[in-house]
């Protein structure tokens, strides 16, 4: 294996005291609207039917400005280990732990919106160095996505999903990984799904939650359970997608709300960990408070809210059709997942699919929600991707 190139700096990143109290000085001064009109609804997914009901969002900013600790987060990342590169004139900020065994194979772990590096924080340790002696072990590496936390914002359009999956093999090759596997969900696994179908000399094969199919495929011949997954997946992008098509289509004019008003910033994202994860009636029986107030400090610290919804303008229904993935597959399709694609679908876009899984429990952000789970479900994915290479 090369060693890395001088082109990466290890780096920390530090809020300054300023900006943290400018936030909760902002959070204070907070003006809210009035509650919604079916907040007397009996606890379950309608009270959230107008959006963040107004009593949990009073607690989440209320927790946010006197409980929350950032700088708890900034120390997790530095025991990681952050790193910096340029690529294409675009500064990139990842994390990256070596694991202690030789055997480690190089993973690049890729989030989606409105993640960030926060969702892999915890996970991390255990696939670097797992307890499991018979658990593969990686060289892990978490990349900012370009406009995302601490990577920089392109300042000119071109940055989509294809260049970003370009522009993960330079980062890899910098770190001396010439062959690798990948995982993403949501944009991570769109773009997990680009390094598999355009790079098989650099990936071993791929781990992802996202199976997007080719279009036009019947639903003759699927299983009643796969016909009810197209129906919800279809009925999602018909009645709940206009944070997409907003993002899509009016970036900057969403942007300046998220960049200004941290409420605002807050709403808009947890409305997603509520709606997207396998809950009832708040997002926060399964997900931490605080890690998903890491996720959305992050974005507020760093203004990335207008050029991270910017991902959507550059990249919404750009997936090329014809693109097909041979290399080695695990797909996971988690039943409260907002896009799920039964599998006869799913091969005809992923033409080597060596493990497919469906459990029981698990949203949008298993590595969240279910991290034991979503770590096994990894290694074990991965290791039938590894031997498939065998």
């Amino acid at each position: 294996m090369s060693r890395p190139t001088g082109d990466v700096q290890a780096c920390e990143a530090r809020a300054t005291d300023a900006d943290l109290d400018d936030l909760r000085a902002r959070l204070a001064a907070a003006r809210l609207p009035e509650a919604e009109t079916v907040h007397r609804a009996a606890p379950g997914a309608r009270r959230w039917e107008q959006g963040v009901p107004l009593s949990d969002l009073v607690d989440v900013v209320n927790y946010w400005r006197t409980g929350y600790d950032w700088r708890s987060f900034e120390e997790r990342l530095d025991r990681i280990g952050q790193f910096r590169t340029t690529i294409d004139d675009l500064g990139i900020h990842f994390l990256h732990r070596r694991s202690a065994r030789a055997e480690a194979t190089p993973l690049i772990l890729t989030h989606g919106w409105p993640g960030s590096i926060a969702e892999f924080v915890d996970v991390v340790d255990e696939l670097a160095d797992p307890q499991d002696a018979d658990a593969p072990a990686f060289h892990v590496v978490v990349p900012s996505l370009p406009g995302f936390g601490y990577s920089d914002k392109p300042a000119t359009t071109g940055w989509g999903t294809e260049k970003i999956a370009a522009a993960w093999v330079e980062l890899m090759g910098r770190l001396g990984y010439s062959k690798f596997a990948a995982h993403g969900g949501d944009w991570g696994g769109n773009i997990t799904t680009v390094l598999g179908g355009r790079f098989p000399e650099q990936v071993l094969g791929i781990h992802t939650l996202f199976a997007e199919a080719p279009p036009g495929l019947t639903t003759e011949g699927l299983t009643a359970v796969e016909r009810k997954w197209t129906e919800e997946t279809r009925d999602f992008w018909r009645h709940r997608a206009a944070y997409a098509k907003q993002q899509a289509t009016r970036p900057q004019t969403i942007g300046y709300s998220l960049v200004d008003s941290p409420v605002g910033l807050l709403a808009w994202i947890l409305d997603k960990f509520a709606e997207w994860s396998d809950t009832e009636d708040s997002p926060f029986e399964t997900l931490s408070m605080d890690r998903i107030l890491d996720d959305v400090t992050l974005y507020w610290l760093t203004r990335t809210g207008a050029s991270a919804a910017r991902i959507y303008y550059e990249s919404h229904n750009s997936l090329d059709p014809g693109l097909r993935v041979d290399v080695p597959s695990a797909i996971t399709m988690y039943p409260r997942d907002i896009e799920k694609s039964p599998r006869p679908w799913a091969q005809e876009r992923y033409r080597q699919i060596v493990r497919w899984r469906s459990p029981e429990a698990g949203g949008h952000f298993p590595s969240l929600e279910v991290p034991e789970y979503f770590v096994k479900d990894l290694q074990e994915g991965l290791a039938a991707v590894l031997a498939a290479n065998r």
